[in-house]
């Protein structure tokens, strides 16, 4: 709860300012992974909360490096430590896994690598005040608020801001490129096509699930020669999500900013301790918290499916080459765009809805993939990691695919096979 006395708006702009972009050589990296959590013989039963809680008190027991965390819906997330290297990254999350995954097998449950839960409505299983508040004001917005505190998961990367002068590493080059990369990104690991069973029309629907937001705060914000200030502006002006209370339920106030809630002081005067945890409930697709924490990937299938994207994304990003490179291939994206923030405008929309099919992600995405398997020895990458990223560029990049396609195929051809089979009797 607060502590400090309020601030005025000008020290807590220089607050904002000072922790938003932490500059200088970029030296870590990190990884926050999400998986949908089911039961392990019938992922399409909506679990119980009361598995969803022993589970968590099992899991906390376990030696970890990473936080382990659940989301509003059950989801469990593990955070890495900031590691000095992708090898140093990877394989303190697999040992992680490595405790996780049998842990969870023995109370019976699995944990599914999909963007959006494919095979039941959104439950919610926590009912903490901050999960209570953020349901009340994101129901203003309609169901697409549930769907994401409860039904999506993402594999989310952390990158350096970079260098404060200009140049391939600097920090305002890699913000840029994070917004224009981050629709290529969204599109070769696009990994959730359905919803309860469906097909929605998009490959990745939970970016349209992101889109349908609070636009406040789950846009970008503009892009500019100045990153810092156009952040500052963004959080300021942002609609306060809830005003966190001692005794009994938060307050979920209506068309309240932060700035308007400095400059009045009511229900009482914010403090240092309010803004940093209105930062908090800001969920654009690049969020500047010192680093850069990319927001736009699904959650990836298979035991080791968090470690292509992490690896792609860390190569292209902290090799001054591979960044370079993928910043002039990403740039004419740029033009696609517009002037309309991400996800909202039309090069997030097409990744979204048509992943690697659409032509111009297409040629991007390989560009961008060649760049990184090119990078990653440098960065001291294992076989094995080369191995993977080059078995997915194969399998799906190179062929104009992303893992929803595999989802799409395997549920047509059923559809198919049950349209037979009643056509036989």
């Amino acid at each position: 709860m607060p502590v400090r006395p309020a601030e005025t708006e000008a020290e807590l702009e220089a607050h904002l300012r000072g922790i938003c972009f932490k500059t200088g050589p970029p030296r870590r990296i990190g990884v926050e992974i999400e998986w949908l959590v089911h039961d392990a013989r019938n992922p399409r039963c909506p679990l119980e909360p009361a598995r969803m809680h022993s589970a968590a008190t099992t899991l906390r027991a376990l030696p970890l490096s990473s936080l382990l965390t659940f989301e509003p819906g059950g989801q469990l997330e593990l955070s890495s430590l900031p590691a000095r290297t992708l090898t140093e990254c990877i394989e303190a999350v697999t040992a992680d896994l490595a405790l996780v995954r049998p842990a969870m097998l023995a109370m019976g449950l699995g944990m599914a690598g999909h963007g959006h839960n494919p095979w039941h409505r959104p439950q919610r299983v926590l009912t903490e005040p901050r999960y209570n508040a953020m349901e009340a004001y994101f129901d203003r917005w309609g169901s697409a608020g549930r769907s994401m505190m409860c039904a999506t998961a993402s594999v989310q990367v952390c990158v350096d801001a970079g260098y404060e002068e200009p140049g391939p590493l600097g920090h305002g080059r890699r913000w840029l490129l994070a917004h224009l990369l981050g629709a290529v990104l969204a599109a070769a690991f696009a990994n959730s096509p359905t919803s309860e069973g469906c097909p929605t029309g998009y490959r990745t629907t939970r970016q349209v699930v992101w889109s349908q937001l609070d636009p406040g705060r789950t846009l970008a914000p503009p892009q500019g020669a100045d990153p810092r200030t156009a952040w500052v502006a963004y959080v300021l002006d942002a609609p306060v999500m809830c005003i966190r209370a001692e005794d009994g339920p938060w307050d979920v106030p209506e068309g309240l900013t932060f700035r308007e809630w400095i400059r009045t002081g009511v229900p009482r005067p914010p403090t240092r301790e309010d803004l940093d945890y209105h930062l908090t409930t800001l969920f654009p697709p690049v969020r500047p918290r010192g680093h850069l924490e990319l927001r736009m990937i699904d959650a990836q299938s298979g035991d080791a499916g968090w470690v292509v994207p992490l690896a792609v994304t860390a190569a292209l990003f902290d090799d001054p080459e591979a960044a370079e490179r993928a910043y002039r291939i990403v740039k004419p994206l740029a033009e696609t765009a517009g002037s309309r923030p991400a996800p909202r405008n039309p090069l997030w929309r097409r990744a979204a809805r048509a992943g690697l099919t659409d032509p111009e992600l297409h040629t991007a995405a390989v560009a961008c993939f060649a760049a990184a398997q090119e990078a990653l020895p440098r960065l001291g990458a294992s076989p094995e990691v080369l191995a993977a990223v080059a078995e997915f560029t194969e399998r799906y990049v190179a062929r104009g695919r992303c893992p929803a396609d595999d989802h799409l195929d395997a549920l047509y051809a059923a559809e198919g096979d049950l349209i037979v089979g009643k056509d036989s009797q």
